[in-house]
């Protein structure tokens, strides 16, 4: 008898549900339908989408292989053009590879202006990953030594003389150099100085910075010895006062006559 009540009550709450759905489905089938219509709209863009990002990727992928074969057989002109196609047409890292390896080519090619705006652009733009916008900084910076006075030099290099920088050790080499150049011998030895103290610092790094820090000490020593000949000189001690000569008792000009006889 239990069971029998029991398959019951399941009966009923059977039909009560299918009840209950059919009223909801009458009122909101409609909407359920629209929405799974949605649901899979957008799954089926997603999988579309990643299969055009990633066949966008392969073709860059592919344009970049082929400008770095033009490049490294010599043909630096056509390689820098192809590098140029492949950043026109790309959006993703494939574009700010290429960009930096167009501005590789051009300096190859000696157009060093054209090199130098490729980098600064990169710099300027905020999509740029930090990492590569870093090593252009690097690059411009090197494009810029020696022509730039000190003021835009300290402005290229000092955002990449942070202590967890990847690029401080040849930063601060450089600022050091450029303050070396503009006769800030104080300011190059303060910069210079520490790197020597770093036991990370490359050895080649090292032996550069230990001749850049004797040009530092020969040119100070350079500095000193003008101002120590120009210095005037220190007056000779005025000389002793001597008594005058005692002149010669006068000479007798008559000679005594011998005493007479009494």
């Amino acid at each position: 008898m239990v069971d029998n009540n029991d398959a019951l009550f399941r009966e009923v709450n059977e039909e009560l549900r299918r009840e209950q759905f059919q009223k909801l489905w009458n009122r909101y089938g409609t909407y359920i339908v629209a929405v799974a219509v949605a649901i899979i709209a957008v799954i089926a863009g997603a999988k579309m989408w990643e299969h055009e990002r990633l066949s966008q990727n392969n073709q860059a992928g592919a344009a970049y292989e082929q400008a770095l074969a033009l490049a490294k057989s010599g043909k630096v002109e056509e390689a820098a053009k192809a590098f140029s196609e492949v950043a026109d047409t790309s959006s993703n890292g494939y574009a700010t590879l290429a960009r930096l390896s167009e501005a590789g080519a051009l300096l190859k090619s000696d157009k060093r202006a054209e090199a130098l705006a490729i980098f600064d652009k990169l710099i300027a733009d905020g999509g740029t990953d930090p990492l590569l916008k870093d090593f252009a900084r690097v690059q411009a910076a090197s494009l810029r030594l020696g022509e730039a006075d000190f003021t835009e030099m300290e402005n290229r290099l000092k955002p990449l003389t942070g202590d967890t920088n990847a690029w401080r050790f040849i930063a601060r080499e450089m600022l050091g150099t450029a303050a070396l150049k503009a006769g800030k011998l104080d300011e190059a030895r303060t910069t210079l100085a520490p790197l020597l103290a770093d036991p990370n610092l490359p050895r080649t790094a090292s032996e550069r910075i230990n001749r850049l820090m004797a040009e530092i000490a020969s040119a100070e020593l350079s500095t000193k010895a003008p101002e120590a000949a120009t210095a005037p000189a220190t007056p000779p001690a005025p000389a002793a006062e001597t008594a005058p000569a005692t002149p010669p008792a006068e000479a007798k000009t008559e000679t005594e006559k011998p005493a007479s006889a009494p």
